[in-house]
């Protein structure tokens, strides 16, 4: 049966504004199990099962399955589903509104999952940003995400900053529109982000350092000294002076920056505590 025949047997739409778009080919669906190189012991974190053709592969080559769908029409679907294959845990919640670790306690995990395009940045910051972090991510996002999340100096953003500050990303294939039902309107990638067991660059504190990497990037294509001032809040000559002694050019715009001269920047400007 396929995904077609299994909503419709359920009396279910697929829903644009969840973004579901349900990969069903299983060439697809078994690479990106492989490419999670996961240990036999392995516990996933599946966001967004949708109709479980994912789950299906990843509880061939995992011990524990824990899939977070958000619609409440295919929790029933997925329940029938999985209910002979223990390993597989289905659970009702959205992902952006419970830690973690609600879900995977602390023990290691991989994230592997089909993202809802839409909320891509947000999960990633979610589970990137969580304690513990997962051992590995293998995702399937819109191409275009992909290709700025790998992006390399004068082409960076902050979505490439964020996600290379915790881990280090690459793009594994490539998928057809073909290759989901219904069809997307957008190509898809398959990224693997490999998590560092801690940052890749030294800095006093995580939140000063994305405070001064919002900064930078909160005016777009514009000059460092006045996208640092502004965001920051601070003389546009006290900016000049903090980002030469820093030995970064004024002039520069943030898109250019190393995250290297991201940390040395952010330990130069010695912020005041903020809140969480």
């Amino acid at each position: 049966m396929n995904d077609r025949q299994r909503l419709t047997q359920h009396a279910i739409t697929p829903k644009k504004s969840l973004g579901q778009n349900f990969l069903h080919d299983p060439n697809a669906l078994e690479k990106i199990a492989e490419s999670a190189d996961l240990p036999p012991d392995a516990t996933v974190l599946e966001i967004g099962p949708g109709t479980g053709n994912l789950t299906h592969v990843l509880a061939r080559h995992a011990a524990r399955v824990i899939a977070v769908e958000i619609d409440d029409r295919l929790i029933p679907l997925l329940e029938s589903e999985f209910a002979a294959i223990p390993a597989v845990q289905i659970v009702h919640a959205d992902i952006l509104k419970c830690p973690v670790t609600d879900f995977v306690g602390t023990e290691p995990y991989y994230v592997v999952a089909n993202l809802p395009y839409y909320i891509t940045s947000a999960i990633l910051r979610h589970v990137l940003e969580s304690v513990p972090r997962p051992v590995r991510l293998v995702i399937t996002v819109q191409r275009e995400v992909a290709e700025r999340i790998v992006a390399e100096p004068d082409d960076m953003s902050l979505l490439a900053v964020s996600v290379q500050f915790y881990g280090q990303p690459q793009i594994v294939t490539h998928l057809n529109a073909g290759a989901f039902w219904p069809r997307p309107d957008v190509e898809s990638a398959v990224m693997r982000i490999d998590v560092y067991p801690t940052p890749p660059v030294d800095v006093p504190d995580e939140r000063q350092f994305f405070r001064v990497v919002r900064a930078g990037f909160g005016q777009k294509r514009k000059q460092l000294r006045n996208a640092i001032s502004a965001g920051l809040s601070i003389p546009k000559d006290q900016t000049d002076a903090l980002l030469t002694g820093a030995g970064i050019d004024p002039r520069r715009r943030a898109e250019t920056l190393t995250l290297d001269e991201w940390a040395i920047l952010t330990r130069a400007a010695a912020l005041p505590e903020t809140q969480p």
